[in-house]
């Protein structure tokens, strides 16, 4: 089976990020000159995706713009400008995937854009990307996580090993046999089991291959802590009766800019690699420190 479509949930209301995210997606919130999720679409399309999903709510229509084409006068602007490169480069964005919105409805938690997408995934197997989430590596993430599907033809988590006793209020965690080589076959995944109750250091980070068996047990969930619909608790009760294998990321660096100082870290790391501002702003920090 190949896997060419992908579901990037975005319906959050960012209050981390208010007022910013009053009228402004915290997916679109800019690293440098590029917004969070396109770093995750281009994560999603270096995997072979072709279709992205993208469950959004009211205040997300600049998501549905950005990856668009851009308009007569913006065009016409950056021509009259000698701009073409930087035309030929925001036309690209429009190109690199056939898009498909998706309004979210019912209750909250991370599950429900999950159930939304179910009349576009049908009988597919689909990867979920979150939309304020990237990872830098080599093969990418979306790249590492196809081929561990390929040889298992299942439900692929992707984690990371970490010690942090803070990632254990965050993260779903793995509970099951380590095979070598970076997999594990997961018998449970325990969200949040605070750091007393974690079963391994194997966290599950953003990234999931997921096959329509999913939908059955969301349609059957009940809510759990403050009552969400959380769809790692969902893949615990798939673990306890498919296979379920997880895989240990190789990667560079992993940015979750869900929070003011991780967006703050991601911008920094990403400016400082940028070929265009790297040297120059790295002079600026030292000036300021």
């Amino acid at each position: 089976m190949k896997i060419t479509k992908a579901v990037i949930p975005a319906a959050g209301f960012g209050t981390r990020f208010l007022p910013q995210t009053k009228a402004m997606p915290k997916e679109m919130l800019p690293i440098v000159d590029k917004p969070v999720i396109q770093y995750v679409v281009e994560d999603a399309i270096s995997g072979g995706i072709e279709d992205i999903i993208i469950v959004t709510n009211s205040i997300k229509r600049s998501i549905e713009d950005h990856f668009d084409y851009p308009s007569e006068d913006l065009k016409k602007n950056l021509l009259d400008g000698g701009k073409e490169q930087i035309l030929a480069n925001i036309e690209k964005i429009g190109d690199m995937a056939n898009f498909v919105y998706v309004r979210q409805k019912g209750p909250y938690g991370n599950a429900t854009p999950i159930k939304c997408s179910r009349h576009l995934i049908q009988n597919d197997p689909f990867l979920v990307l979150w939309g304020d989430e990237f990872v830098l590596s080599t093969p990418s993430r979306s790249q590492q996580m196809m081929a561990a599907f390929d040889k298992y033809q299942t439900t692929i988590l992707c984690g990371i090993i970490t010690n942090k006793p803070e990632d254990t209020k965050k993260y779903g965690y793995v509970q099951g046999k380590n095979l070598g080589n970076g997999v594990w076959k997961v018998d449970r995944l325990i969200e949040k089991p605070g750091p007393e109750n974690a079963p391994s250091n194997l966290a599950i980070i953003s990234g999931y291959i997921l096959t329509p068996d999913i939908f059955p047990l969301l349609d059957q969930q009940k809510p759990g802590t403050g009552g969400e619909y959380y769809l790692p608790e969902a893949i615990d009760i798939l673990a306890q009766n498919s296979n379920v294998y997880a895989i240990e990321l190789e990667y560079e660096k992993y940015f979750d800019t869900g929070n003011k100082l991780e967006y703050m870290k991601t911008v920094v790391e990403m400016a400082i690699r940028n070929e265009e501002i790297g040297d120059a702003f790295k002079e600026y920090l030292k000036s300021v420190i």
